[in-house]
């Protein structure tokens, strides 16, 4: 599951996949609806890969976290509204998934936004079994490799570059873009 492009904004209900950046913001797509709309840097804009959640003695990221309500509910979405559920609900499943979750510094809150973008997330194609899968089967094959011994490095190509034809059209040139550094979402 890959986190980077997911993206929460401050006042937008659902999450959105980042799509491309611009030099004021960025174009994002909604996972719900499709819809594509502009951001700026004015939007508060957080990456899913860099929300953390409290547990006692450290903190989870929310892969890690999805990937364990992925397995206790066996690839289906909560059986509740997140929005809706009363605090005892989601704080219970959240114990199941989540046993050392800080009490004090997790809200209800808190829990209605991770099973909402984990249901969101899921309905997406987002989260998957072969993602874990996949994990397992890393783990495994470096488990079980023995670490190889340094290759040679290929050959670079010595030859002579041959130079591109000339256009043999009188066309103007079209003048040189200046790129500028892009801002950091």
């Amino acid at each position: 599951m890959e986190l980077t492009n997911i993206l929460a904004i401050s006042g937008k209900p659902n999450l959105n996949q980042l799509v491309s950046r611009t030099k004021n913001g960025a174009i994002v797509m909604d996972l719900v609806t499709g819809q594509k709309f502009p951001v700026f840097t004015t939007n508060s804009i957080s990456q899913l890969s860099e929300i953390r959640m409290f547990t006692t003695n450290d903190e989870k990221p929310l892969e890690e976290i999805f990937m364990n309500i992925f397995n206790h509910l066996e690839g289906k979405p909560t059986d509740f509204d997140p929005k809706q559920a009363s605090s005892d609900v989601l704080f219970e499943l959240l114990g199941k998934v989540l046993p050392d979750y800080d009490k004090d510094r997790v809200h209800a809150s808190d829990a209605k936004k991770l099973f909402s973008w984990y249901n969101i997330l899921l309905n997406a194609g987002k989260i998957t079994a072969e993602e874990e899968k996949k994990e397992e089967g890393e783990s495994e094959a470096s488990a079980e490799k023995p670490v190889a011994a340094k290759q040679a490095a290929p050959k670079k190509n010595t030859a002579p570059k041959q130079a591109a034809p000339k256009a043999t059209t009188q066309a103007k040139a079209a003048p040189k873009r200046t790129t500028t550094a892009k801002k950091a979402i």
